[in-house]
């Protein structure tokens, strides 16, 4: 459609869309702004419209949730995020959210409130909602796994570092969200020197979205396709031209990296530790070998408990991590961060209120330590690198007594 076309065309009509037709049904991709309150009104009256039989929208079920659900985070379950190795998600979904709020503050208007509406006025309709979007959980660990190591750690120090600051969002990503994607404007400080970002983030949901709508559109033969403008043209190109069927490139764009089954890491450091203490009491008696032993533990049990003290730890927490920051590095399963997280949760487990406040409360340095869920995440996080630390202190403190 041209700009001309745009400019004429009356409502909803005169903003981006694109049509397509395939397999006998029609699918007309409208694409917003996340930051409009033009994209809100458009949305409403193409539902209202009366023209589609199915609604389509750029979310998947938690971040639908996270919008229309007020009390989401109050019915998580913390224990169990912990524990099934998911806090670093957790804490990157915080940080979204608190981007989302700067912005909602700054603009007077929610990022996505046309999805929100899309949904709304669809359900108010009793038409089928499809959400088209891949899980943001699967986009940041696909994202971070085709990341180097410092690439890797910048953007997880940027994501961090967000939900700490409380100032303006910048001109440049402003412009990027009117242009019509959140998470591309969440990462644009890394995705503008990373093609393997911008791949993930954008080009693959743009394949992945396709597949959705050729997949889930059921019975019904006009489709209407809520989208950021970024996505547009994109998303238009894979509907018309994939070859293959939706469910294999839904299954390829799901699929994660296969990561070895032997943690070689791990193995190795055990190997140097025990071995280093049972050379040190065969070359050097009990006195060498008992030297190695309390410096391993004492280099990795007290900065792991530093870690956990500095988070705001309970006693007893501080004591679970000065005892397994010396095990749980020779262990994969284990972890000190996880195990001190747990414990806190358990000894001070987080309040209604607390998880109501968590947005508000983790973008301020003392929220951390007031809200009992941010002290968790706080307690993983400080235990877990002072943990690290403390392997590499204690590990180069061997090597000198050793070879020194």
């Amino acid at each position: 459609m041209t700009d001309a076309d745009t400019a004429a065309a009356p409502g909803w009509q005169g903003q981006p869309h694109e049509v397509v037709e395939r397999d006998g049904v029609r699918y007309t991709l409208l694409g917003t702004a996340h930051v409009s309150q033009a994209s809100v009104e458009a949305v409403r009256d193409a539902v209202q419209s009366g023209a589609f039989d199915a609604v389509a929208v750029e979310l998947d079920p938690q971040r639908l949730q996270a919008m229309t659900d007020p009390d989401a985070l109050a019915k998580m379950d913390l224990v169990q995020v912990i524990r099934n190795g998911k806090t670093a998600l957790f804490a990157a979904n915080l940080a979204l959210a608190a981007y989302q709020r700067r912005l909602a503050e700054q603009l007077g208007i929610e990022p996505g409130a046309e999805l929100k509406r899309a949904v709304m006025e669809a359900r108010q309709r009793e038409l089928p909602v499809h959400l088209i979007d891949r899980e943001v959980g699967l986009t940041f660990k696909r994202a971070a796994d085709r990341l180097g190591f410092w690439q890797r750690a910048k953007m997880g120090g940027g994501l961090l570092a967000g939900l700490f600051v409380d100032e303006e969002v910048a001109d440049h990503d402003i412009e990027k969200l009117k242009q019509g994607d959140i998470l591309a404007s969440s990462f644009s400080e890394f995705a503008s020197d990373s093609p393997e970002l911008y791949d993930t983030v954008i080009a693959e949901r743009d394949r992945y979205m396709a597949a959705r709508l050729r997949e889930s559109h059921g019975d019904a033969r006009e489709v209407l396709a809520v989208v950021g403008a970024g996505h547009l043209q994109g998303l238009a190109h894979h509907l018309r031209e994939e070859p293959r069927g939706p469910q294999a490139v839904r299954e390829e764009l799901e699929a994660l990296p296969k990561k070895s089954d032997t943690p070689w890491f791990t193995i190795a450091l055990a190997v140097f530790v025990l071995g280093g203490f049972a050379w040190g009491f065969y070359r050097g008696g009990l006195d060498v070998g008992s030297d190695l032993l309390l410096q391993w533990v004492i280099a990795t049990g007290a900065l792991g408990a530093i870690g956990c003290a500095v988070a705001g730890g309970h006693p007893l927490s501080i004591l679970v991590a000065f005892v397994a920051s010396p095990i749980t590095p020779l262990h994969p399963a284990l972890a000190s961060g996880t195990l001190s997280a747990l414990t806190e949760a358990w000894l001070r487990k987080p309040t209604y209120a607390d998880f109501m406040a968590l947005r508000d409360d983790v973008q301020h340095i003392t929220g951390w330590w007031k809200n009992r869920v941010a002290r968790v995440l706080l307690n993983f996080f400080l235990t877990s690198l002072g943990t690290a630390i403390g392997v590499w202190t204690g590990g180069l403190k061997m090597l000198g007594t050793l070879f020194g």
